[in-house]
């Protein structure tokens, strides 16, 4: 026991895990022993002899299962970034015991009955309280014992087909990759692209996670591309069952929660509200997306000189934008090198606005040798926390960007925050790695993430952070996107890797005439997958799905969004955001992304009216939004940043769809 490195906080800085120290073998041990303790601790709770108050009560429940937590956050990151086999294994085996876990504590009626006698006059502890109330009604704590039974065995058997979702998806981004053994077959693709892949005399371009690969935009062999598309949308077919069982058991779940569907219980504690009002959002956009797209659609055909189809779209697009603009994103890429678009980009913005500085602390390992840490400090030069960095593709590693916390902000326990961002970059076999625009908006995006994680301020765990409404916590992210192509921020990172000169002022010109091309495709790819998601999720409590591909049809065609060269950003097979999660994740949620590009559209709005890249637009930003995490009403933090409601002109304006 002694031995195991959970069973104590790490004694690195900042409480970062002690990653030197932890073998798979550590895992399931620490996971059992954090479960008891904490039972123990809650039992502790419950037996109080004294009357329920806020610090013996909720109080004792935020510091209660530390063991449990530090265990789970190490884990959770691991089996997202580096799952080996036996990581795996331990993920089908004790993803349902924690889930087990969560239910013994949230269906607690006597934990349940002594936090409704707590009162309190403090705001912040109010807030949190209400939050715990919320939770435990959410989770079933009102139910009678038989209900509770049923939704016990619901939430464990959802966890177990989420995870075999995920297991299944992550070995198809290996299994159903584009193989080739001639090289002449991937031609467009870049010379050190093309040698990053090969394997023992062979071409294996692995699959991302959504439907239109990178690869499509720059491969020439129009068979090439074909085969690449048609992998793309057909992995992962043993995961359309689960799907089906996944979204009934759902609904299942929320009628005996009191809800009509799993759309409206997933909705009911977002800034949306209703699923009344998600429906009116999508629903204005749909019909000036599918027309700008089907303009965009006619020019491309135009372009070929054929009919096209889905794989020819991005090949086609870059000729048009070349055509329209003269501008080929291609061009861009000897201008993004990876660490001066970190150094001399993200942590240059991020410096500028908010006055803080970064050291990389070489002497902090992370779980994987392309982990890279560096210490943030603030304005006045005191310790801010930890930022860990994971840019790199690898077989073990889930697919997307992400950004994860490794010790959450609090008062609480006096804890500065580490947090983390990964990115799904291909590793060069040698020399510089170079972006795509796409992959630095990226890095911009998480890195807002991040700094929503870094400001946070707040005296409790639950709330640290990004801890806020999932249709909220995408807002400051994509904030943060906008100075990526901020002027000055661009001229500071975008310099050739070679010569150091900096980007051709034309090409940016050229670059920023052909932002709102081929926002129709964008719009619609990522409308149809919301819509997608959105009808997994009203399906009815009983109601069945027998052809689960004929669904996505029906779906799409029933709200207004099917194209027949447009497919969803993701299909149900891989759509991991909705099915890798049991009862959470952003299952009736991917809305979120367009709900919050309205507040963005709007913040980007405010920032270019007050001047831009000033620490006094920073420290606005960061008091009245950043700092807060979920500790209060977001959209009444929106208000006090912005001056006012959100309205959907500017995002109108912004993907050219007035």
């Amino acid at each position: 026991m002694a031995e195991n490195p959970f069973f104590a906080p790490s004694a690195l800085p900042y409480r970062l895990p002690d990653f030197a120290r932890i073998r798979e073998e550590h895992y399931l041990p620490a996971f059992e022993h954090g479960m008891a303790e904490q039972l123990r601790e809650v039992e502790a709770i419950v037996a109080d002899p004294e009357p329920a108050t806020f610090a013996n009560t909720v109080e004792a429940l935020e510091r209660s299962g530390q063991i449990l937590y530090r265990t789970t956050i190490v884990f959770s990151s691991v089996a997202a970034s580096d799952a080996t086999d036996r990581i795996r294994e331990i993920e089908t085996e004790i993803f349902p015991k924690l889930t087990k876990h969560d239910d013994a504590i949230r269906l607690n009626r006597a934990l349940y009955e002594r936090i409704k006698q707590v009162s309190t006059d403090d705001p912040q502890e109010a807030w949190l309280l209400e939050k715990y109330r919320v939770d435990f009604v959410r989770a079933g704590a009102d139910l009678s014992e038989p209900e509770q039974r049923r939704l016990r065995e619901l939430n464990e058997e959802l966890t177990r087909l989420a995870t075999a979702f995920s297991q299944n998806l992550l070995k198809a981004s290996t299994a159903s990759a584009l193989v080739v053994g001639d090289p002449a077959e991937l031609d467009g693709l870049s010379e050190s692209a093309i040698k990053a892949i090969e394997k023992d005399g062979e071409y294996v371009l692995p699959l991302l996670n959504f439907t239109n690969q990178p690869a499509l935009a720059e491969l020439t062999n129009r068979d090439t591309r074909r085969r690449l598309y048609e992998l793309s949308v057909n992995r992962a077919p043993e995961n359309f069952g689960l799907a089906v069982r996944l979204a009934t058991l759902r609904a299942e779940r929320a009628a005996l929660l009191g809800y009509s569907d799993h759309a409206a219980y997933s909705v009911a504690d977002q800034t949306a509200k209703t699923t009344e009002a998600v429906e009116e959002m999508l629903g204005k956009l749909v019909g000036p997306a599918v027309a700008n797209a089907r303009r965009e659609a006619e020019a491309l055909t135009q372009e070929a000189g054929f009919p096209i189809e889905p794989w020819d779209w991005s090949f086609y697009a870059e000729k048009v934008r070349k055509s329209r603009y003269d501008f080929d994103g291609a061009e861009l890429r000897p201008y993004f090198e990876l660490d001066r678009v970190l150094r001399d980009g993200v942590f240059h913005a991020a410096g500028e606005l908010y006055g803080i500085t970064f050291t990389e602390r070489d002497d902090l390992a992370g779980y994987h040798p392309d982990v890279r840490t560096f210490e943030v400090f603030d304005t006045d030069g005191s310790p801010l926390g930890l930022f860990l960095f994971d840019p790199y593709a690898r077989p073990t590693k889930r697919g997307g960007a992400w950004m994860n916390n490794l010790v959450d902000q609090s008062h609480l326990f006096g804890h500065l925050p580490v947090v983390m961002n990964n990115l799904n970059i291909t590793k060069p076999t040698q020399g510089p790695t170079l972006l795509t625009f796409d992959e630095v908006t990226t890095a911009f995006h998480e890195f807002g993430h991040a700094l929503h994680g870094l400001f946070s301020d707040v005296r409790f765990p639950r709330v640290s952070g990004t801890e806020v409404p999932r249709d909220f916590v995408e807002y400051p992210s994509q904030v943060n996107e906008m100075w990526a192509t901020w002027p000055s921020v661009l001229a500071n990172f975008a310099r050739h890797h070679e010569t150091g000169e900096p980007v051709p002022a034309e090409l940016l010109e050229k670059m920023k005439a052909a932002e709102k091309f081929n926002q129709g495709f964008a719009t619609v790819e990522y409308l149809a997958a919301a819509l997608l998601d959105w009808a997994w999720h009203k399906l009815a409590p009983g109601q069945t799905v027998e052809d689960p591909e004929a669904f996505e049809t029906q779906a799409l065609e029933g709200a207004g969004i099917a194209f027949e060269l447009v497919r969803p950003r993701y299909r149900t097979n891989y759509f991991a955001h909705i099915f890798s999660s049991g009862v959470g994740g952003y299952s009736a949620g991917y809305y979120s992304y367009i709900w919050s590009e309205v507040l963005d559209a709007e913040s980007v709005e405010w920032f270019k009216e007050n001047d831009g890249l000033r620490r006094e637009n920073g420290d606005h930003f960061r008091s009245a939004l950043l700092s807060v995490g979920g500790s209060m009403d977001v959209m009444d933090a929106f208000r006090t940043f912005r001056g006012h409601d959100p309205r959907i002109e500017p995002l109108l304006e912004r993907r050219g769809l007035q």
